[in-house]
């Protein structure tokens, strides 16, 4: 619990958790989004902080950040991105095709059953990434659908993505949206914008509430990896049983009573391995 409080203490807008709860202020969440598009929005309604979307069980859960929808019924999706992860099996950036899964999910999500596909609001899926993804230095990346053969030619579903690079150096961006970035950055405050984040801040960290949901929110967190790690190590030994088995049913001088002493896996068990072997033969 001590190291709990003194990570509490320690948290910046970059923690999905404190950036959740900034965020979750309508004149921040506001204002951030009226400098980033250049638009005026005269009020947002939160459509659920962090909510986790699971169209079917067989699907990927994703939990998103913060949702909105502006008085014109235009959603938005925020999100903190801090790390550049790969995928440890293919060596593949995930960011891109995660942002493709973020929108199929709000789609999902937005059009009711019998509505007519005309009927989806106009959405953007928002990225704010403490790295370069595209290393271009672009402090936005702006992205809709082109047809190739007529670059000028937009596909109008009015589904846009865009990935913020806090570490870019050109562009064309607010002063607000770039003293924001020094806050991600570097925790510089240069503007009234991130002097009231940064007081928000400083607000949330006193309140005892907010420090028993995240405490809360850390440990159920901390359980749920030491259960996925348990299961993973469940499953690598009965794997490693199987393949064990495997190779004693194929040399054929076992019989099933020793290799279930051997094994542990049971008689039953053995069998099914055995006629799985002679189906692949």
């Amino acid at each position: 619990m001590k190291n709990l409080a003194t990570k509490f203490e320690n948290l910046t807008i970059q923690n999905d958790f404190i950036f959740k709860k900034v965020m979750s202020r309508k004149r921040i969440c506001i204002h951030l989004l009226e400098e980033l598009l250049q638009i005026k929005i005269a009020d947002i309604n939160y459509l659920e902080a962090e909510k986790s979307l699971e169209p079917e069980y067989t699907s990927r859960g994703i939990r998103l950040d913060i949702i909105v929808a502006d008085d014109r019924n235009t959603h938005y999706n925020l999100e903190m991105q801090v790390k550049n992860n790969k995928n440890p099996d293919t060596k593949k950036h995930v960011l891109p095709k995660r942002t493709r899964y973020y929108q199929a999910l709000l789609d999902i999500d937005l059009l009711q059953n019998s509505q007519e596909y005309d009927l989806l609001p106009p959405t953007y899926v928002i990225f704010i990434c403490v790295f370069d993804f595209f290393a271009k230095g672009n402090y936005v990346y702006t992205f809709k659908k082109r047809c190739l053969e007529d670059l000028e030619l937009e596909l109008p579903d009015e589904a846009t993505t865009i990935i913020l690079n806090t570490h870019g150096t050109h562009g064309n961006i607010s002063k607000d949206i770039k003293s924001f970035y020094d806050y991600v950055n570097n925790h510089v405050i240069n503007s009234d914008f991130t002097k009231q984040i940064d007081d928000e801040i400083s607000y949330l960290k006193l309140d005892t509430k907010v420090r028993r949901e995240f405490m809360l929110l850390e440990a159920r967190l901390l359980d749920e990896r030491r259960e996925g790690k348990a299961e993973g190590r469940v499953e690598g030994k009965a794997e490693e049983k199987n393949a064990i088995a495997t190779l004693m049913l194929a040399k054929g001088c076992y019989s099933l009573q020793e290799i279930s002493e051997l094994t542990k896996l049971s008689i039953e068990d053995i069998e099914q391995l055995e006629k799985e072997m002679h189906a692949t033969e």
